[in-house]
């Protein structure tokens, strides 16, 4: 539950953005919800007038009774119903505490409605009906879900439900529900293969977190007890090898690097060389960023793929995309293109941290399917998590934990 806390707090700003949205929404034409009713049945003053003129008997014990009547209140002193209960000293015990209560629970049933009697603040409702359905799907399509996903995730909501009151709590309850539910089948973590090495080549654009996503991955294989090989692809720009080279020693993992400038699919074929001679379980290779609109550069992508598959013909075993979150629906198209040219396989979604409209995830499982292996929210090694489904989507409506 950890990283669902850290998760949490660093997608405030998606799950502040859809509660205001939904409180909103449910004030727009909602009710306060009359709690009288919960209020009223425990006092039922129908049975005790029934039994309170039955135990009266003429008795001679006057001075014991009245010291309670008194110490209650001192408004029904007098009234009539005091005067027969000084007989019996048997029915005296149920007819007082039947009389208290008839009379306390007058006050506080009225500042139950408002205040609710164990101190719960007054609930608003509103009625579940097209007018809300349409400002619902307008908001998740403001929190970058996508219109066919927002369209497909409301009417799953209203099933079975149109036309009943609900309140923003329980509509933040079947959001994340749904939510899971559509993302359940594509959270899976990066499988492992018994092929040594097993090739996980790393795309994604221009500063999308691809680097700092391959360091915290070898970190977290090497202390699995995996043996990794980076190899630092990205040619063009020194501070990704730099970088890279940080986390190998912070790791143990050995960095294979090449002179600036050089040909990355080369590098790629040595690093693979380089890894079959060590034995080594994982080789992770970093590419250059490139933007899914630059055809030469993506043709040098597919380059790196053909040059790796003469190594091994079932190479690269996993393709994984970086995404950045805060790039919104622009994300889509990217997975659009890089599947084309390098055959992804599965997601890393960074940067959730950053933005206000995480539900652009939401959209991609709902449109490609493609596994989502780990989500980023911050720089720390431990920042990087497997999927959950269930925690992503309590944390992006600000519903309560998972269990």
């Amino acid at each position: 539950m950890a990283f669902f806390k850290k998760l949490k707090d660093k997608l405030f700003k998606s799950s502040s953005k859809l509660e205001e949205g939904l409180d909103a929404i449910v004030e727009d034409g909602g009710e306060v919800e009359d709690l009288s009713q919960s209020t009223e049945p425990p006092a039922a003053p129908v049975a005790p007038p029934a039994e309170v003129p039955a135990p009266a008997e003429p008795d001679a014990p006057v001075p014991p009774v009245e010291h309670p009547a008194p110490e209650i209140t001192p408004e029904p002193v007098p009234e009539a119903e005091p005067a027969p209960e000084r007989g019996p000293t048997d029915p005296v015990p149920p007819s007082a505490p039947q009389e208290v209560p008839s009379k306390q629970a007058q006050s506080p049933g009225l500042l139950g409605r408002l205040l609710g009697r164990s101190g719960a603040a007054p609930v608003v409702r509103r009625v579940l009906d097209d007018d809300m359905l349409e400002q619902l799907e307008e908001l998740l399509i403001s929190a970058d879900m996508g219109v066919d996903t927002a369209l497909r995730v409301t009417a799953n909501m209203a099933e079975g439900r149109f036309g009943k009151k609900l309140s923003t709590d329980e509509i933040k309850a079947l959001l994340a529900s749904e939510i899971a539910r559509i993302m359940e089948p594509v959270a899976r973590p990066l499988p492992i293969y018994p092929k040594r090495p097993q090739v996980v080549l790393v795309v994604g654009v221009n500063g999308s977190g691809k680097t700092t996503t391959i360091g915290k991955l070898a970190s977290q294989f090497k202390a699995a007890g995996k043996s990794v090989v980076i190899a630092a692809g990205d040619t063009f720009r020194a501070a990704a090898v730099e970088q890279l080279q940080v986390w190998g020693e912070r790791a143990g993992v050995p960095v294979l690097t090449a002179p600036e400038g050089s040909d990355p699919a080369s590098l790629a074929f040595d690093a693979m060389t380089r890894a079959q001679e060590d034995g080594a379980d994982l080789l992770m290779i970093d590419t250059a960023g490139r933007l899914q609109n630059r055809a030469d550069l993506m043709e040098e992508l597919a380059k790196i793929v053909r040059v790796i598959r003469k190594k091994d013909p079932d190479a690269p075993h996993n393709t994984l995309l970086v995404l950045d979150a805060t790039t919104g629906q622009n994300a889509l198209s990217q997975v659009e293109t890089f599947r084309k040219i390098s055959d992804v396989s599965g997601l890393v979604m960074t940067k959730l941290d950053g933005t206000a409209k995480g539900g652009v995830l939401v959209a991609l499982a709902d449109k490609f399917g493609l596994p989502i292996h780990a989500i980023g929210v911050g720089e720390q090694i431990d920042d990087l998590a497997p999927f959950d489904p269930e925690e992503f989507a309590a944390a992006l409506t600000g519903a309560d934990s998972p269990a």
